[in-house]
């Protein structure tokens, strides 16, 4: 099986360069006769909900809503002459995927909670008996709004959830006829960056409004209320093109990251396609650590739940047993002030199993994946959640289990490098080299400065070396220890591979490096808690052996 058929993928798919907007039964005429491109804003009970933007506004101050509530305050407003069956929420929130009646309880209970109701008064949204639930709140005629380069339209956000905006790029080339690519390379970004559970990113429309304008970058970060722009160019010579982007602080207009991408000029789509996935999988953790960097200047007391996840990432980021711990310290803060806050349980999940499996502290393994998949009820979106649900399945040599969780996750953010990385992991552990190989080499093509990147190392030996070569599983072994020396994974595949090399004084010398870091390592330790499947572990166990490992 090709690793893109693992992935998920369907080879030779590809997509028209449109998107299409699927408006369920009974709100497409509604829309259409003020849907012209403009905001679509409602104003009810001191709340203002802007479709477009889709951001929720009470009393004047922006309200942190997750993405799937939105959804469900959007459907009911839309459809706000009839009750609406559960069944058809089910359809049209979650597309038509199975959800508990608890999911379904849960998320009107917050969509209440985000508009000032609630299920004792249901003054807004009101539950029918047997029937379903209807919001009946009085409603403000839709109102449109065309944002104004010249004047601010919304005052800076303060809510939780940081926002990007993505202005229009540049086409540099002299060619009229090049706009189009120009915008699509826009769109796609906007659309890459939306699959981010993290950020809120404005609509095409709003950011749009400013293509073919010089304006400060401070200025514009100001009128569309947001926290990072994103800007770029297209300059096209001939069969080649050159398309570069950088980051941006709108507050202060500071530069963040840059990217240049020199390509062949052959097939659009396919082009487009691929800076679209490299550059939102380069910038989520430059956005990240950003968002951890000011949450460090904010005092303990201020932090909301995403600030304390940013706050948390930057240290488990750094691959350490000291920092791993600090993250979790903070990670679980979130989880006991924000217990409904989906990022902060899946993060703290995926923390805790990472690191006990690398050897770092203990985990209650039951509680790490209670958090995962409360984290999914919260939030049947959230990426992370199922990477935590697939590594605790890969540590628990359930490999297609641990496949079927990465393969959502990349539904859910297609350009999620960390995830490709360990659909490659839990391969390399099954013996699958080749596959595995694929998806090591796809996830550092999308972004070879990812942090998550260098911790696929030890993994990338362990093919090697179950492939037979293992003068590659040295080399990638040693890369391993020498960039996270506290990653056990990586002294362990280095072992082996010196020994099945021959190469036994090296070995040994690295054995005693492992048993002085991790004393309680033994053969029957591998086998207990080292998830190599059953097919290919006696290999691995075998040069773990030569190279002095005691029973």
């Amino acid at each position: 099986m090709a690793a893109r058929e693992v992935l998920g993928e369907t080879p030779g798919l590809h997509r028209e360069p449109a998107v299409f907007l699927v408006i369920c039964s009974g709100t497409c005429e509604y829309l259409r006769s003020f849907c012209s491109g403009d905001d679509v804003i409602f104003e009810f009970n001191g709340n203002r909900l802007d479709i477009d933007r889709r951001e929720l506004w009470r009393d004047g101050h922006p309200v942190t809503v997750e993405p799937g509530v939105f959804d469900l305050i959007e459907y009911l407003v839309l459809n706000r002459d009839r009750v609406i069956s559960k069944d058809e929420l089910i359809e049209a929130v979650w597309d038509g995927r199975i959800v508990s009646e608890s999911t379904l309880t849960s998320r009107i209970t917050a969509a209440r909670q985000a508009i000032g109701d609630s299920g004792q008064e249901q003054r807004l949204i009101r539950t029918v008996a047997r029937k379903g639930v209807r919001f009946v709140a009085d409603l403000s005629s839709p109102a449109t709004a065309v944002p104004d380069p010249a004047a601010p339209t919304l005052p800076p956000r303060t809510m939780d959830k940081p926002s990007i905006a993505v202005l229009p790029f540049t086409n540099m080339s002299g060619d009229p006829e090049q706009e189009y690519f120009s915008d699509g390379i826009s769109e796609d970004i906007i659309m890459g960056l939306s699959r981010l559970r993290w950020f809120f990113v404005i609509a095409r429309n709003s950011s749009f409004a400013y293509k073919g304008q010089a304006l400060d970058v401070r200025q514009i970060g100001r009128e569309l209320g947001v926290d990072y722009l994103l800007e770029g160019s297209v300059r096209k010579s001939g069969q080649r093109v050159r398309i570069s982007c950088q980051l941006l602080d709108a507050g202060t207009g500071n530069h963040l990251w840059s990217e240049r991408y020199d390509r062949d000029l052959t097939d659009v789509f396919a082009l487009q396609d691929e800076i679209t996935e490299n550059v939102v999988a380069a910038i989520e953790p430059e956005l990240v650590a950003a968002e951890g960097h000011r949450a460090e200047r904010r005092s303990a007391e201020d932090l909301q739940a995403w600030d304390m996840v940013a706050r948390a990432l930057p240290h488990f980021w750094r691959f350490t047993a000291e920092s791993s711990a600090e993250a979790i310290i903070i990670l679980q803060t979130a989880v006991d002030r924000f217990p409904d806050y989906a990022p902060a349980n899946s993060m703290l999940s995926f923390a805790r199993l990472f690191s006990a499996y690398v050897g770092w502290s203990a985990v209650d393994r039951k509680e790490a994946e209670s958090l995962a998949f409360h984290a999914m009820q919260v939030d049947e979106q959230d990426p992370w959640a199922h990477v935590a649900a697939g590594f605790l399945a890969m540590t628990d040599r359930r490999t297609e289990d641990s496949l079927r969780h990465y393969r959502r996750a990349l539904e859910l953010n297609p350009n999620f490098a960390a995830a490709i990385g360990f659909v490659g992991f839990t391969l390399a552990l099954d013996g699958r080299c080749d596959e595995a190989f694929d998806c090591f080499q796809r996830a550092t093509r999308m972004n070879p400065k990812e942090a998550f990147t260098n911790i696929f190392f030890a993994p990338y030996g362990a093919a090697y070396y179950l492939a037979g070569d293992y003068d590659e599983a040295i080399r990638w072994g040693r890369q391993a220890v020498q960039l996270r020396p506290g990653h056990m994974g990586g002294y362990r595949i280095l072992a082996a591979s010196l020994a099945q090399a021959g190469r036994l004084d090296e070995a040994r010398e690295v054995m005693a490096t492992l048993q002085r870091l991790q004393p309680e390592i033994s053969v029957a330790w591998i086998r207990e808690y080292v998830p190599y499947t059953d097919r290919v572990i006696d290999k691995f166990l075998e040069g773990m052996r030569k190279a002095g490992l005691p029973d």
